[in-house]
């Protein structure tokens, strides 16, 4: 296949960008570009690709597996090592850690922010960054400079580690990521910038993506964390999602946050923190849809509608006595979705409710839980005190969290380099791969990095 026409590509646009096989089929999309540093200020060397394939893995494809960089399509070839990409030492991400970064123009020593990046290919095949696209600081009124680009020749200061560091142009790759990837991105990123893109997140976002991160990871990030900002962003959290959170900071740490959290916020997190984490208690939510029987489909499909609603949760509408907020007045029955659907708006839902699901002890196990999920098609079931009054509801989504291995959002890291799971590009369908060709391809990346 014949190279690309294409030699010259700013890398922050890149990044999303689709990658595909030699046949066409889809293999993933670009993340990131991983660098290393020159001495006497030469261009950067590019090592590779960081491609996000299914499962959320991102892994490392050498940059001479690159045939071919197009409008909307990145096109490689040969074995692609399936092992999770970590960094190593003398590489840097150049959206994770050069993006956002103060600079200097070396002619006149000004002090300016580095907005993209472009890298060329040469003659002889090989990538390197010798563009930079960067913005003057604003003055005055003004909020942003003029933005030009210079020839990596022209600045300095990559070599030199930077405190602070600005995370506007990093943000605006990784904007539109769902929070799932976005953990994915954050976790993979340098410690230093890990905790600069929480910061910069709203709490809204930052909570989602705590919610999807593995244990470990989401406690070191907390603990980053100013102790208002940090009782804020559980406060965005699902009341049971926090609830786990504080249980993994340690008791101590976790009083101050719920302290420093809103009273109501607050009340409902202690209130899960006092049952089993494996238990009905430990994994329901205290915020599902409840109404009364008097309300009407129309008032419930309101509600399902509602962007914060999880699909989980929106599945069924729980009808209760007054008061309608957990835990409630005697828990009646639920409303199934589609019956919604299938009625007119006017009907009220006490006479379609559902009598024959009965709610589950706030003791129940895990196993018990998923049973009845399980048995009954369901995807959550009430959670009723020994008053019948609704506590809250267990999501599918919650059990299978507590269902996986310890840590299932990381993925195996292999112990040893050159090691790992291996996709032939060539043939997707899945002929064999000889250890030859296994040994080969290790070679070939080892020599790209």
């Amino acid at each position: 296949m014949s190279v690309s026409q294409i030699n010259r590509v700013f890398i922050a646009r890149l990044a999303g960008t689709a990658v595909f096989d030699p046949n066409g089929d889809p293999v993933g999309k670009v993340r990131d570009a991983v660098a290393t540093l020159r001495s006497n200020n030469q261009p950067p060397r590019i090592l590779g690709l960081v491609v996000e394939v299914p499962l959320r893995r991102r892994v490392f494809v050498p940059i001479t597996r690159v045939t071919s960089i197009e409008s909307g399509a990145v096109v490689i070839t040969g074995l692609v090592n399936m092992r999770r990409f970590e960094s190593r030492a003398g590489e840097l991400l150049v959206l994770g850690e050069l993006l956002d970064r103060s600079i200097n123009l070396i002619e006149s020593g000004e002090s300016v922010v580095v907005e993209d990046m472009g890298m060329e290919q040469t003659r002889t095949g090989d990538w390197f960054i010798n563009r930079v696209h960067i913005m003057k600081k604003g003055s005055g009124l003004r909020r942003k400079g003029a933005t030009s680009t210079v020839q990596w020749e022209e600045v300095t200061g990559f070599a030199l580690p930077e405190h602070n560091q600005g995370v506007t142009n990093l943000l605006s790759t990784i904007s539109n990521l769902r929070a799932a990837d976005l953990a994915a991105v954050i976790q993979d990123l340098a410690p230093k910038r890990r905790v600069e893109v929480a910061r910069a997140l709203d709490d809204e976002r930052l909570a989602d993506v705590l919610q999807e991160m593995d244990e470990a990871e989401r406690v070191a990030l907390l603990a980053e964390l100013e102790g208002e900002r940090a009782a804020d962003v559980l406060g965005e959290m699902d009341p049971d999602d926090a609830a786990d959170l504080l249980r993994e900071v340690g008791e101590e740490k976790a009083q101050v946050l719920i302290d420093l959290m809103e009273p109501e916020d607050a009340e409902d997190v202690l209130r899960l923190m006092t049952y089993e984490d494996y238990s009905a208690g430990g994994m329901m939510t205290t915020e599902p849809i409840v109404m009364s029987a008097d309300y009407s489909v129309a008032d419930a499909l309101a509600s399902v509608r509602a962007r914060e609603v999880s699909p989980a949760l929106a599945s069924q509408v729980f009808v209760c006595r007054q008061p309608l907020e957990t835990p409630t007045g005697r828990y009646i029955g639920m409303v199934h979705y589609q019956r919604l659907l299938r009625e007119p708006p006017s009907t009220l839902l006490g006479s379609i409710v559902d009598t024959d699901t009965q709610g589950l002890n706030p003791n129940a196990s895990l196993h018990e839980v998923s049973s009845y999920l399980a048995s009954y098609n369901l995807l959550s079931v009430p959670v009723v005190d020994a008053n019948e009054r609704l506590l809250g509801a267990v999501t599918v989504d919650d059990v299978l969290d507590h269902l996986l291995p310890e840590n299932w959002r990381l993925e195996h890291r292999d112990s040893t380099r050159g090691t790992g799971p291996k996709l032939n590009l060539s043939d997707v369908a899945g002929s064999e791969v000889s250890e030859e060709d296994l040994e080969l391809d290790n070679q070939m990346e080892e020599e790209a990095r």
